[in-house]
C-alpha cells in the first residue's frame, strides 16, 4: 500500500481519515489498542491524535506511558514510510523516551523528519513530541529507524 497516496485519497471524504487510520491499524494491529487518528501525513511529517479514554489510562487516570509510546512509534513510522525513497525499507531499531508531564487530556503526536536525510543507509533518528490539548509538551521520543535502500 502506498500510504501517502491512500491518505491523500481518503482525506477527500468525510470519514476518510477515520477509515485510513483503521486500515493502518488493520495492517499493524497492535496500534489499534490506542484507537489513533492519523490527521497529517506528508514527507517529513506525521500527526496522530489519541483520545483520553479508560482503556489508555493508568491508575492515576492519566494516559499511560505505553499508550504514548505506541502513539509515538505510529507517528514516527508513518513519517518514515512516506519520506523514504521508493523501493526503500525501514524498521524501528529502538526508542528513547522522556515522560515530561502527566497526560490528562486527549493527545497529539507530531513526528518531524523535515531535517532528516532520508537517503541515508543505516540509522536515522526520528523525533516525536506528544502534546496535550493545551499544547503542553508531555512526552518526547527519539526513535531510531534502520533504513535500507534497494
Amino acid at each position: 500500500m502506498n500510504a501517502l497516496k491512500a491518505f491523500n485519497f481518503a482525506r477527500r471524504f468525510p470519514a476518510g481519515l477515520w477509515l485510513f487510520s483503521r486500515a493502518v491499524c488493520w495492517t499493524a494491529p497492535y496500534f489499534a489498542s490506542i484507537r489513533p487518528q492519523i490527521r497529517v501525513l506528508q514527507p517529513g511529517r506525521a500527526e496522530v491524535t489519541m483520545k483520553k479514554r479508560r482503556a489508555v489510562q493508568n491508575h492515576l487516570q492519566t494516559v499511560h506511558a505505553i499508550a504514548m509510546c505506541n502513539m509515538a512509534e505510529l507517528a514516527g513510522g508513518m513519517c518514515t514510510d512516506v519520506s523514504i525513497p521508493r523501493g526503500s525499507r525501514w524498521i524501528p531499531a529502538g526508542m528513547t523516551v522522556e515522560y515530561l508531564k502527566k497526560a490528562k487530556t486527549d493527545l497529539v503526536a507530531v513526528a518531524d523528519g523535515q531535517h532528516i536525510d532520508w537517503t541515508t543507509t543505516g540509522e536515522v533518528i526520528v523525533p516525536v513530541e506528544v502534546r496535550d490539548t493545551s499544547a503542553e509538551l508531555v512526552f518526547r521520543a527519539q526513535i531510531r529507524m534502520n533504513l535500507k535502500h534497494g
